[in-house]
């Protein structure tokens, strides 16, 4: 089997051992040993030996020296942590790590800055391009929580997004309700668009939104595995409906506030209503302040406060 990228190597088997040919075997009963090569071998080995046990001293010696000092600065640093907000610690590092470790999910940032994240579910697709034009005229970046199979057709648009400085999230390999499935089928709609996701030359996304809002505690197991966060949301436009151009700008400009994540779509249907929404939507939200930033930068600025009851279920596509 082939490498097919450069983070997945799915070569699991070794190639069977090739059968020796033209050589005889060596009876047991035969003395083949040379007294002095014998003597060697044991100087060698014994040389060995000692080095080996050298070896294991220095180790012992510099571990108990380490020790103390790798004591202090564990203690120090959750003494540091324990005292610090999560947005405090959201500032250092990789923001959705740092998210992840008091909460598996977020639903929007918190309310004291003014940002503001855009996400679009069910690409890459025909109208992704057309999205993607309006972003880059208005200088946005957005989220895309991409389905693993569409990027076998558009995968182009992936790696455009990816130029563009927009974050790609796992939206799954096929769209399916997820609550619906074993565990096993579960991990595999995940870890197979990971893969696809990354293949189409994007990072090993770090953001996954469940299609149709469904999950179970085996989801969030699943996650943990994978080190995914679950990013659900807090405005719907509900534009895979195409309830119209007004119907979308009104429903994202009603739900706007601080640290909401708005939900919209470039796939899974006719997006031509997006499309022509999201100029408006991008002005309006900009005349009243708002900043429009991806979802790992409102983690970054605004991160999520712990301690949030975990929804059952979202109304969404």
């Amino acid at each position: 089997m082939s490498r097919v990228s450069r983070s997945w190597n799915w070569d699991f088997e070794d190639e069977p051992r090739k059968k020796r040919t033209g050589v005889s075997p060596v009876s047991p009963t035969t003395p083949t040993v040379d007294p002095r090569a014998q003597f060697r071998r044991r100087r060698g080995a014994l040389a060995l030996a000692i080095a080996l046990i050298l070896l294991a001293v220095l180790i012992a010696l510099l571990g108990s020296g380490s020790h103390k000092a790798a004591t202090a600065a564990r203690s120090a640093a959750a003494g540091g942590a324990a005292g610090a907000s999560p947005a405090t610690v959201t500032a250092k590092g990789d923001p959705v790590k740092a998210v992840l470790a008091y909460t598996p999910f977020v639903v929007a940032g918190a309310d004291g800055g003014h940002e503001i994240a855009l996400t679009f579910d069910d690409g890459p697709g025909p109208y992704t391009p057309e999205v993607l034009s309006v972003l880059e005229r208005s200088h946005v970046q957005a989220t895309f929580f991409a389905i693993g199979k569409m990027e076998r057709y558009f995968s182009d648009s992936t790696a455009r997004e990816v130029r563009a400085g927009d974050v790609i999230g796992d939206h799954t390999q096929s769209h399916l309700a997820l609550a619906t499935l074993s565990a096993h089928e579960q991990r595999e709609q995940l870890f197979e668009a990971i893969a696809r996701i990354e293949i189409a030359g994007a990072p090993r996304p770090e953001l996954f939104r469940p299609p149709y809002g469904s999950f179970n505690e085996t989801t969030l197991r699943v996650l943990r595995s994978l080190g995914l966060l679950m990013v659900l949301w807090s405005v719907d436009t509900a534009d895979y409906r195409e309830p119209g151009v007004p119907a979308i700008v009104e429903r994202a400009l009603a739900g706007a506030r601080p640290g909401a994540i708005i939900l919209m779509h470039d796939g899974g249907g006719n997006r031509l209503q997006t499309v022509a929404a999201l100029p408006v939507i991008i002005h309006d939200l900009r005349a009243r302040g708002y900043h429009l930033v991806t979802v790992p930068q409102l983690l970054r600025d605004d991160s999520p406060p712990a301690g949030q009851p975990i929804p059952h279920s979202l109304a969404g596509d």
